[in-house]
């Protein structure tokens, strides 16, 4: 009985609401015709404006940290974090480096979780002597913040030179952006080898049968080996440092331009102490002996 009081209650009261004026309607009135409770309005309206911005905020913190401890797991994070004054989750922190792409790097027993229709390819480098360019390329994925919102971006670089090879930005992890770098790679020159992590976008067939259809050797870190592919991630160290750490991008188009212009930067003016003092542009298109 109470129910269908209520029900009636409501429907007259909605006729009512009807012949008034937008202008006449205040919040409490348009929820209720739309039989939409306050509370949850305001709540929608805080998860997708305070909420967003929080988590921004701590995915850059996140960033920062795991560039300099790459061992820091979600518990470490989360209680890093809080010292920082956050008022943080593990369950948050987990998610939020979901999204960014990134897992703790230490020793493990079970190295991956593979995927069933994707083959892994063993390590090609361990002790071996990178003595010339186009000899191995690398490729790596990292997370990019900028004012609202972040991207993905992806670099392929030749080992001996350090020379940016390619690079490319992408809002999502999916694997199109990867192959559109290897194919703008490829459009220089070809390596011997090309080393990669275990990730889905480099063990897709899409991906690898590029390579192997080019004779070019495939090899892949082991699972949470980091230091694998160590000269990628020395660049993504000197990226963030020098220039995405300085600034904000406001979009993916400033964030386009302003890495564009870092690369080439790194590429042709910025003297390297591992390569002598010399830019990876003169190592890499100097003729080889």
């Amino acid at each position: 009985m109470v129910k269908k009081k209520v029900r009636s209650f409501s429907l007259e009261r909605k006729r009512d609401l009807v012949d008034m004026t937008d202008t006449e309607l205040s919040i409490s009135c348009q929820c209720e015709l739309l039989s939409l409770c306050r509370s949850t309005l305001y709540y929608r309206s805080e998860i997708s404006q305070e909420s967003l911005s929080f988590d921004l905020d701590l995915m850059k913190q996140i960033d920062r940290m795991y560039l300099e401890r790459p061992f820091y797991g979600s518990r470490r994070l989360t209680a890093w974090l809080k010292s920082e004054g956050n008022k943080v989750n593990r369950k948050r922190i987990c998610r939020l480096m979901n999204s960014m792409g990134i897992e703790t790097i230490y020793p493990r027993k079970k190295l991956s979780s593979r995927n069933p229709g994707h083959k892994i390819f063993p390590y090609l480098l361990r002790d071996l002597r990178i003595c010339r360019i186009n000899q191995v390329w690398s490729t790596d994925i990292t997370y990019i913040p900028m004012r609202k919102g972040f991207v993905y971006l992806v670099a392929i670089i030749d080992w001996f030179s350090r020379y940016v090879l390619s690079w490319e930005l992408s809002q999502t992890l999916e694997k199109d952006f990867c192959i559109s770098a290897l194919g703008k790679a490829l459009g220089l020159c070809r390596p011997e080898i090309f080393n990669s992590d275990q990730g889905s976008q480099f063990t897709s067939p899409a991906f690898t049968q590029i390579l192997l259809d080019k004779g070019i050797a495939v090899s892949m870190d082991g699972r949470g080996r980091v230091f694998d592919n160590i000269f990628i991630e020395r660049l993504w160290r000197s990226l963030k440092h020098e220039e995405v750490y300085l600034k904000a991008y406001n979009d993916v188009r400033e964030a386009t331009v302003e890495l564009g212009r870092y690369f080439d930067f790194y590429n042709n003016e910025r003297h390297h102490q591992s390569l002598g003092y010399k830019m990876p542009a003169e190592i890499y298109f100097q003729k080889e002996v």
